[in-house]
């Protein structure tokens, strides 16, 4: 049979080595020699000895979804194999962190991730409930973390005399080492006439960088997480 279909391009090819790598612009393949981390439902399809469990309610940090209401449902998934991650055709990433490295993420925009990494829901500096409760997922350690985003990302440099300000429905992820604040950009009486509809912006201030997709989150998605 002949046809473009199957191009080196669009054919899987058997892994040289465990570990994440990237098939194509919307899905991470993982060779997986032991365990991997991945959320649950991003499996598209797999070969090999694997089994896949799914993390409950407080098993070490892995899911808080009830308390933070940005909790990210995981599951391990486990044996020797090759398994492929994606979500609803998002681009995909994977980001290669180092020793002492250490990166903020929306819980919406993990795939999957390496179990050398350590992973910890907390809330954001500056913003607590009063923000209407904004919970990400600091990942530290040496390993990689894939991570989606509707659309394009755009990174934003951020520098001691150039803070950004990002909408919390459009932020992807940032610098652990920011510090971060809730910006009001609206008078009180513009948001008492109906306001703009970006009344409340997170700002991050420092070193380091910020991660924004061109779009903001969709009422029927957060409803999802």
């Amino acid at each position: 049979m002949n046809s473009e279909l199957f191009a080196a391009e669009y054919m899987a090819q058997p892994a040289t080595a465990p570990g994440m790598t990237q098939q194509n612009a919307k899905s991470i393949k993982y060779a997986v020699n032991g365990e991997c981390y991945a959320r649950q439902g991003a499996m598209i399809a797999f070969r090999g000895d694997l089994h896949f469990e799914k993390q409950g309610q407080g098993v070490g940090n892995f899911l808080k979804r009830a308390v933070t209401g940005e909790g990210l449902a995981l599951m391990t998934v486990r044996g020797k194999g090759e398994v492929w991650f994606a979500h609803e055709a998002a681009n995909c990433f994977i980001l290669d962190l180092a020793p002492g490295d250490s990166i903020t993420i929306n819980g919406r925009n993990v795939l999957c991730f390496d179990p050398s990494l350590s992973y910890e829901i907390k809330v954001v500096k500056g913003a607590g409930m009063a923000g209407g409760g904004i919970f990400n997922s600091v990942f530290t350690g040496q390993g990689k973390l894939g991570v989606m985003c509707e659309g394009n990302p755009i990174v934003i440099p951020v520098s001691p005399q150039a803070p950004v300000f990002v909408d919390t429905d459009a932020v992807v992820g940032w610098s652990s080492a920011l510090q971060t604040s809730l910006h009001r950009s609206q008078s009180m009486g513009s948001m008492l006439r109906g306001g703009s509809g970006e009344a409340v912006q997170l700002r991050l201030d420092g070193e380091g960088f910020v991660i924004v997709r061109p779009s903001e989150l969709r009422p029927e998605k957060a409803a999802g997480n």
